[in-house]
């Protein structure tokens, strides 16, 4: 089993933590977050160090132990750097804008894709055909690139679609032309 829950946290200067009852609550010079606690689940902040304990030794307190301290750990850099999704737009006449909060995709569809951007990230089209995607909380960054990229998988013919930026599609080939003897 991993032991991942059992390693402190060390809190960097100008972010505060603070520990109330049942909630954790993570403040930065990006924002704030607030993470609710599982009863199975002890957390301590002794100066700048946080550490994660369980209250009981079975499988499900350490499971959560590990979580926890994760989630906490994403939480403490969410709010003093931020975390970054990159996507890219791949195909002919395939494009992204922005209209106020709303992202607007040609897809190759007959009518452009309109995606309702959430107040808890930020979308950026630097040029048409890369998305930057922005925000404090690591788990809607990642739900919102993966709710983009839903809109239109990368195809393994020619590798049309949204892909993200670091993300390689396997090539097939196409079908093979068969030449000569014929019926």
């Amino acid at each position: 089993m991993s032991r991942i829950g059992k390693k402190p946290i060390e809190v960097p200067k100008g972010v505060t933590v603070v520990v109330t009852g049942g909630h954790v609550s993570v403040t930065g010079p990006k924002g704030e977050l607030k993470f609710p606690l599982r009863p199975e689940v002890d957390v301590k902040l002794v100066g700048a160090t946080l550490t994660i304990g369980c209250r009981s030794e079975d499988r499900v307190a350490r499971a959560l132990q590990g979580t926890a301290r994760a989630v906490l750990a994403n939480m403490i850099v969410g709010v003093s750097k931020g975390y970054e999704k990159k996507l890219e737009i791949n195909g002919v006449g395939f494009e992204a804008a922005l209209e106020g909060k709303t992202l607007v995709l040609k897809l190759g569809f007959n009518r452009p894709v309109r995606f309702p951007v959430p107040t808890t990230v930020t979308v950026e089209t630097p040029i048409p055909t890369v998305l930057l995607i922005k925000g404090i909380d690591n788990q809607q960054v990642g739900a919102v690139a993966a709710a983009i990229r839903k809109l239109r998988k990368p195809e393994p013919y020619k590798g049309k679609g949204i892909k993200y930026a670091e993300e390689v599609i396997k090539r097939k080939a196409g079908k093979a032309f068969a030449s000569g003897g014929g019926a």
